[in-house]
C-alpha cells in the first residue's frame, strides 16, 4: 500500500518477498481455466453428461484408491414398474420433483412419455465396480471421451492465460525483488530506456535514432522552444547528433543558423539553390555586410557597438571596453561603410575631428596618453576584423541580419578555419548576436521557424543577446541547440550567468565528459534520488531470527565515473523528470559541398628565396655555363602563389582550393 506525497512514494507496510506478480498470474489463469470449464459444463454438455460428471470423475479417480464404490444412478420406469438406466433421448433439461421434497433438474423428453414411461428418479446408493461403471459411462453417456478429453480445451486456454500473463508478471517480480535488494525509489529523476521514455512522452518533436530502439527517442513538441543542450568531449559523438537533428531541420522546411567553426556542416547541408548564406569574409561566397546597413533607428548603434567591442579575458576593464562601444557607436550613426570605418578608425586625427566638442573627446585627450592609447587600440581590434570584409564591388550579393529575419530564406552558415578563427570571432560573435535580436520577436504566420545550431558556443566572445535569447527566446518560438565540452568553458566568458544560461534548455544530452569538475557538474544536473533500502539483520543462536529496517539514503542517479567513462556515441538524455541512457549508429553523410572557396588570394605572404638557396643556384650556373641565369629581380620579388580560380558555387562542379592561409 503506498500514497503519494510531493512526489515520494510512501509505504505502510515492506510488501512481502514472495514473488506476488507471478502469484497473481497463476490465481488469474486458474480463473480463466475456471471459466472456460464453467462455459464447457453449461453449453457443450448434454444435460445427462452434466448429471454424470461427478460420478465420472469419481470413477475415474477411485480406482487408484478402492475397486467399488456406491453411486445413484439416473432411472427411467413405467406405470407397470419396468426400469431402465436413462439415456440422452430420455431427459432433457428441466425440474422432477423427488420423494423428500429434492428436486431433479432433469425431465422425461415427450418422445419417451409417448412410449409409456411415466418415472424418472434417482436410484438408492448402489455398490458398483468403478471401473465398470466408468466404462458404461465412457461408452453410452460420453460417447467414448474420457475426462481429460472433455477438460482438455477450457485447460488449454487456461495454461495460454498463464503464458501470456508471465511475460509481465516475472519482469515485475525481478524488478521489485532488485528493488528490496538495492533500494526502491521514492524521490528523483528516473532513469529509463528510449522505448520507456517514448511510453513516458509520446513525444512528436525532434529526436534521435538509437540503436536498441527503432522509433526515434523523440521530445514533446512543445520543448522543442525550450532548447537542447549538448555536452561532450571533442569525439563523443556531438556532431552526429547535431547532424541527425539538422536532417530533421531540413526536412520539415525550417531555416536554421549554424555557427560550424570546424566546417563539416557547410559541407553536407549547403545548398545555394535554397538561397543559404556564407558568413565567413574569406570565403568567396560572402555577401557584402556593413553594421550601418543593421541600423533601424539611432539608439541601435549602441546595441551594435555592445555586440562587436567585448572583453577577450577575465579581467575587468569596463573603461577600456566602454569607451570603444560609445565612439564606435557614434561614428556609426554616420552611416559609413566597412572600409571607410577602417579608415576612421585607423586615423586618430579622424577620430578626434569627429568626437570634437562631444563628451567622447575627453575620453581620448591626448593629454592623457596611456588612457587614449588604450581606447584607440581597442578600436584597432574590429578595424582588423572588419578589413577581411569584401566590398561592394568584390560580392555578389548583400546581405543584413535586419532583412533575413524578415524572409528568412535560406540557411546561415557562419565558417572559419583553424588559423583565422580568430581573426573572425568579433564578426561571428556579432552576426549571431544581431540576429538572435532580430529573432526575437513572435514570427507572423507566414514566417519559417529558426533554429539556432552553435557548436562549440565557447569559441564565440561573450554574446549580449544570448542571454535574453536563451531565457525569452521560447516565445519567439526560434529553437536553441548548443554544443560545448563543459561548463567552465562558459564560466570563463559569461561569469555567473553561465548557470543561469544552462538551466534553461529543458532538453539536456550528455556525453563523455573526462574532465573531473564538468563530470560531476553534469551528475549534478542529471540530478539525485532518494533511495528507500531495507536492512535485515539475521541472528545465530539456540534462538535464529531476523530484524528488518528502512534505510534512506540521497545518491546521484549517475555517478560521475559514469559520465567520464562513456563510451563514444554513448550519451544520457534528461528531459523533466526522466533520464534515458542510449547510444546512437555513426552517421555517415557524404560531404559534396566545398568548405571554403578562397576569396583574398592576394593575401598570402611572399618570401625571397633563402641565402642557402640562392648559393645553390650560382654554383649550379657556374658548374653549367649553359644553364640560363635567373635574373635577379625574381628573388628580389618572387611571384606570390597562384591558385586556380574555383568555379562560382552555383555550378555544383568540384573545386580546386588555393593555398590555405
Amino acid at each position: 500500500m503506498a500514497e503519494t506525497h510531493w512526489g515520494r512514494k510512501e509505504t505502510i507496510v515492506w510488501p512481502p518477498h514472495q514473488p506476488i506478480y507471478t502469484y497473481g498470474a497463476i490465481f488469474l489463469a486458474l480463473i480463466a481455466a475456471g471459466f472456460f470449464l464453467y462455459l464447457r459444463f453449461t453449453f457443450a454438455l448434454t444435460p445427462l453428461e452434466q448429471f454424470y460428471l461427478p460420478a465420472y470423475l469419481k470413477t475415474s479417480i477411485a480406482p487408484s484408491f478402492r475397486s467399488t464404490g456406491k453411486y445413484r444412478m439416473l432411472l427411467v420406469a413405467d406405470r407397470k414398474g419396468h426400469t431402465w438406466y436413462a439415456t440422452e433421448k430420455d431427459v432433457v433439461s428441466g425440474s422432477t420433483p423427488q420423494p423428500g421434497g429434492k428436486t431433479l433438474p432433469l425431465a422425461l423428453s415427450d418422445s419417451v412419455k409417448q412410449t409409456g414411461r411415466a418415472y424418472l428418479y434417482r436410484s438408492v446408493p448402489t455398490l458398483y465396480q468403478n471401473n465398470s461403471l466408468r466404462s458404461y459411462l465412457q461408452q453410452h453417456v460420453y460417447g467414448g471421451e474420457n475426462p481429460l478429453d472433455i477438460f482438455e480445451t477450457p485447460l488449454g486456454f487456461g495454461l495460454l492465460a498463464l503464458l501470456i500473463e508471465l511475460p509481465f508478471s516475472i519482469p515485475k517480480d525481478v524488478r521489485r525483488r532488485k528493488e528490496m535488494k538495492y533500494g526502491r525509489r521514492l524521490k528523483g529523476p528516473v532513469l529509463v530506456t528510449p522505448k520507456e521514455f517514448n511510453k513516458a512522452f509520446q513525444g512528436t518533436g525532434i529526436g534521435i535514432q538509437t540503436d536498441l530502439c527503432r522509433p526515434m527517442l523523440r521530445i514533446p513538441a512543445h520543448a522543442e522552444d525550450q532548447h537542447v543542450e549538448i555536452i561532450g568531449d571533442t569525439g563523443s559523438g556531438k556532431t552526429t547528433i547535431i547532424m541527425q537533428m539538422l536532417q530533421q531541420i531540413e526536412a520539415r522546411g525550417d531555416a536554421a543558423i549554424i555557427y560550424d567553426p570546424a566546417s563539416e556542416f557547410i559541407q553536407r547541408f549547403y545548398e545555394a539553390s535554397r538561397g543559404d548564406i556564407v558568413l565567413n569574409p574569406l570565403d568567396r561566397r560572402c555577401p557584402y555586410w556593413g553594421p550601418s546597413e543593421e541600423l533601424v533607428r539611432r539608439a541601435e548603434a549602441r546595441t551594435i557597438a555592445v555586440s562587436l567591442f567585448q572583453p577577450t579575458d577575465e579581467r575587468k576593464r569596463e573603461f577600456f571596453i566602454e569607451t570603444p562601444q560609445k565612439i564606435f557607436a557614434h561614428l556609426l550613426l554616420d552611416l559609413p561603410t566597412p572600409q571607410q570605418l577602417i579608415e576612421w578608425m585607423s586615423n586618430p586625427e579622424e577620430i578626434d575631428r569627429r568626437v570634437k566638442g562631444t563628451e567622447l573627446a575627453a575620453m581620448i585627450d591626448p593629454s592623457a596618453p596611456h588612457q587614449r592609447s588604450g581606447v584607440l587600440g581597442s578600436l584597432s581590434l574590429v578595424a582588423d576584423s572588419f578589413r577581411l570584409l569584401p566590398t561592394k564591388s568584390e560580392a555578389k550579393s548583400e546581405w543584413t541580419a535586419r532583412e533575413w529575419s524578415e524572409h528568412r530564406r535560406g540557411w546561415i552558415f557562419l565558417t572559419s578555419q583553424a588559423s583565422e578563427r580568430e581573426a573572425l570571432r568579433p564578426l561571428h560573435s556579432f552576426w549571431i548576436d544581431m540576429l538572435v535580436l532580430r529573432l526575437l520577436s513572435a514570427p507572423t504566420p507566414d514566417q519559417r521557424r529558426v533554429w539556432f545550431v552553435l557548436d562549440e558556443l565557447a569559441s564565440l566572445q561573450k554574446l549580449p543577446q544570448f542571454h535574453t535569447a536563451i531565457t525569452e527566446n521560447r516565445k519567439s518560438r526560434n529553437p536553441i541547440i548548443l554544443g560545448f565540452q563543459g561548463k567552465a568553458q562558459l564560466e570563463v566568458i559569461y561569469g555567473h550567468l553561465a548557470e543561469v544560461m544552462l538551466s534553461q534548455p529543458a532538453t539536456k544530452i550528455f556525453l563523455k565528459t573526462s574532465e573531473p569538475d564538468a563530470a560531476e557538474w553534469v551528475s549534478r544536473a542529471i540530478g539525485k534520488v532518494e533511495i528507500e533500502r531495507m536492512k535485515e539483520t539475521h541472528y545465530d543462536g539456540s534462538r535464529s531470527g531476523r530484524n528488518l529496517a528502512l534505510d534512506r539514503q540521497t545518491e546521484a542517479l549517475v555517478l560521475e565515473s559514469e559520465i567520464s567513462g562513456l563510451d563514444p556515441l554513448h550519451a544520457y538524455l534528461k528531459h523533466g523528470n526522466y533520464v534515458a541512457r542510449f547510444s546512437f549508429p555513426p552517421l555517415e553523410i557524404p560531404a559534396t559541398k566545398p568548405k571554403f572557396i578562397e576569396r583574398l588570394e592576394s593575401d598570402y605572404i611572399i618570401r625571397p628565396p633563402r641565402k642557402e638557396e640562392a648559393s645553390t643556384a650560382d654554383a649550379r650556373q657556374h658548374q653549367n655555363p649553359a644553364t640560363p641565369a635567373v635574373p635577379a629581380a625574381q628573388f628580389e620579388k618572387p611571384k606570390p602563389p597562384q591558385p586556380v580560380r574555383a568555379p562560382e558555387p552555383e555550378a555544383q562542379t568540384s573545386f580546386i582550393y588555393g593555398p590555405e592561409i
